[in-house]
């Protein structure tokens, strides 16, 4: 993402907005008529389930948000809420289309983000999909490990960004995280959760896939 985070100094001079920790970026419902792209520090993306907000993303540096506000008569689809003291560039549409057409580099970029992005939403159609809470969390981490090929089984994630990819709560992620460091499945070193026998945790997700077979269907034993 070396292009995205590494902005020309005009563009951050002109468009780049500083933001506190905690500070409300946007908030879902609102017009909107700006995309973020993030320079510096991490923001939260948060959506309304009834009374409860959940947690949809955590993004770093490099990251594009709010860009469906763009769609002329749209509304802010989700609330963005900095981690960090950070600084965006804040982009309306017109700016945001030059930017794409002028710098072939930064649109390959966007696009290889889309792309990642709809990988995502696959794999979170996924986990919605599987009933058990430990299965949705070993699956998680094994698409993770897959994708950190050459870390040796390092997986760079907080409890924060685990919960949002499988739509559970923080602290329900911490015990079943915690559950799989008391068998030795994973270890956390340095803030990195570490696979040591990505096989082995393979396997413990087969077989919980199966005991959840076992299990069955409330409704198909009715």
């Amino acid at each position: 993402m070396e292009d995205l985070i590494a902005p020309d100094a005009r563009l951050l001079e002109r468009f780049g907005r500083r933001f506190a920790a905690g500070e409300v970026l946007f908030r879902e419902g609102e017009p909107g008529q700006e995309a973020f792209l993030l320079h510096e520090g991490r923001v939260r993306l948060l959506k309304r389930v009834r009374t409860v907000e959940r947690s949809l993303v955590v993004l770093k540096p490099g990251d594009l948000f709010g860009e469906s506000a763009l769609i002329p008569g749209s509304a802010r689809s989700s609330s963005a809420v900095a981690l960090s003291e950070g600084v965006a560039l804040a982009l309306a549409e017109s700016t945001f289309r030059a930017l794409l057409q002028n710098n072939a580099a930064i649109a390959s970029r966007v696009l290889q983000q889309l792309v990642r992005r709809l990988r995502e939403l696959e794999d979170q159609i996924e986990f919605t999909m599987i009933r058990d809470t430990q299965s949705k969390v070993v699956s998680a981490l094994l698409k993770l490990a897959s994708a950190s090929t050459g870390t040796g089984g390092a997986v760079v994630v907080s409890p924060l960004e685990l919960s949002s990819r499988v739509g559970l709560d923080v602290d329900t992620v911490k015990r079943t995280v915690q559950q799989l460091r008391d068998g030795e499945y994973v270890r956390i070193a340095d803030e990195k959760l570490e696979i040591p026998d990505v096989e082995a945790l393979r396997k413990l997700y087969g077989l919980l896939g199966v005991k959840d077979e076992l299990r069955g269907n409330p409704d198909d034993q009715a």
